[in-house]
């Protein structure tokens, strides 16, 4: 079978079907835009399987900037792991689209745009060099914009140029990364184990750490995170779930790239690079679950969770640790199926209910039960109660740091994962307990039942099963990532 085909399609077509949405004028129609829609996803999990499972040998140069400045894409381990993950949550949150968009204004720019930023984080997932995922990386920022300021109003465009602003403040970063090492390192594509020759200089760690600062913009590390929980409360749900399950993991991917691919971790391994990064993400997964705790929007509080939660995985890979990789990469699992989930969850309750604050949840259990059990599943995975996937990941991150040559870090990391365990309990279990344990004085009568339709209910279910069964069986991801952590290391 020809791999080459496979990712060329896979990434061609997104782009293709986003483009024939908003400028076909068949589409116009909302039945067969959504038909469309629904094979065009359907289509891309196809092709990006096929890329997965017939990977090219040999990479595939697009184009040539300078001899510096490839455009070169492939399928390494890395990349086919991040694009099945980000296929197969577009996917679902796509479907739960058809039905919690029927009520808004111009949904063919919403899924125009959907199956084009679809098309961007596909080429990220691919980019074999950092001059392409620098290319695909801004088109992530300018495609996905517009889900973020989809309903227009006032505050919706004040978020969008905010999350436009911070995004091409990362990203200089990253092209000042992009010039250095196009003359520092020994090879233009990423290598597993770095591409630099002999010990770092003064001036390397110094780009790698603007590097480091500039992709942990996307995810939403201190202190550039303040994009994040603006642009979640404005923007659909929908949108609200990919941004935070899938578009912030792009610039931990990034992040990645940088550290095991390009700089090595051997040359950051007890430098002040490490500790720096490490600090950052410590101190962002404590500010955003009290952030979380303190604030009464629902969405809102999911976004500062995300802060806080991403931020995890940040850690896990500033230990530069085997176990704290694993525990990394499995946290971007969990936290992406978690996340859609509670996000499309809250996304019900705003829709069918009305409710947007958490103090206005009680008896919510009893009115929406299938949506609310979902998210008390939900909420206990990313507390990392046993037998969830949270759980797994979490596990795996303390043991990363008490594996870590950090100074001090074997005593303060674990500390602050439970710390924010805690938190996470505090500001996810009201929903729960005052939903299902409403008080002898709720009025029942004037709270009819209003649960979701079964187009949303089956991506949350399907999303809450996989957080419980992944934890219960989490062997062949352990395994997959212990062996892409030995090829990086």
């Amino acid at each position: 079978m020809n791999g080459d085909l496979f990712l060329v399609l896979a990434l061609l077509w997104p782009l293709l079907s986003g483009l024939s949405v908003l400028f076909l004028p068949v589409f116009a129609q909302r039945k067969t835009r959504n038909g469309f829609v629904g094979f065009a996803l359907l289509l891309q999990c196809a092709l990006v399987a096929a890329a997965v499972c017939f990977p090219s040998r040999e990479t595939i140069t697009v184009f040539t900037i300078t001899r510096e400045l490839p455009i070169v894409l492939a399928a390494d381990g890395l990349g086919r792991f991040f694009a099945v993950l980000v296929t197969f949550m577009w996917t679902l949150a796509g479907f739960y689209a058809f039905d919690y968009m029927k009520h808004e204004e111009r949904e063919s720019r919403f899924f125009g745009c959907f199956l084009l930023t679809l098309f961007a984080l596909t080429g990220l997932c691919f980019s074999q060099s950092l001059v392409t995922f620098y290319l695909f990386y801004e088109a992530m920022t300018f495609l996905s914009m517009p889900l973020v300021f989809h309903t227009q109003t006032r505050e919706a465009i004040a978020a969008g140029l905010k999350y436009l602003f911070f995004y091409i403040f990362g990203a200089m970063m990253g092209l000042l990364g992009i010039f250095y090492f196009a003359f520092a390192a020994d090879s233009a594509l990423f290598a597993a184990g770095g591409v630099l020759s002999g010990a770092p200089s003064a001036v390397t760690l110094v780009i790698a750490f603007l590097m480091i600062v500039g992709f942990g913009v996307k995810a939403g590390m201190f202190p550039m995170h303040a994009w994040l929980p603006t642009a979640h409360p404005v923007a659909p749900s929908p949108a609200s779930a990919v941004l935070s399950g899938v578009i912030t993991k792009m610039g931990v991917l990034g992040i990645i790239r940088v550290i095991f691919y390009v700089v090595g971790a051997d040359n950051l391994r007890g430098t002040w690079v490490q500790t720096a990064f490490a600090v950052l993400t410590l101190i962002t997964v404590f500010m955003g679950s009290m952030l979380a705790y303190r604030t009464d929007l629902l969405k809102k509080r999911l976004a500062y969770s995300t802060v806080s939660q991403v931020s995890y995985v940040l850690f896990g890979l500033s230990t530069l640790t085997p176990v704290g990789f694993v525990g990394a990469l499995l946290h971007i699992v969990f936290h992406a199926i978690i996340k859609d989930a509670l996000f499309m969850e809250a996304g019900a309750i705003i829709e069918h209910s009305g409710k947007k604050y958490v103090s206005e949840l009680r008896g919510i259990g009893k009115q929406m039960p299938v949506t609310i059990w979902c998210f008390a599943l939900c909420a206990l995975g990313l507390i990392g109660i046993p037998p969830t996937g949270g759980f797994v990941s979490k596990w795996s991150l303390a043991l990363g740091a008490l594996g870590s040559n950090l100074s001090g870090m074997s005593i303060v990391g674990p500390a602050v994962l439970i710390v924010s365990a805690l938190l996470t309990a505090g500001y996810l279990m009201p929903v729960v307990i005052n939903g299902f344990l409403p008080g002898e004085d709720f009025d029942y009568a004037s709270s009819p039942k209003c649960e979701a339709n079964a187009l949303m209910l089956t991506p949350i279910v399907i999303l809450s099963a996989l957080c419980v069964l992944g934890g219960m069986f989490p062997g062949v991801l352990q395994a997959m990532f212990e062996t892409l952590a030995g090829y990086v290391m």
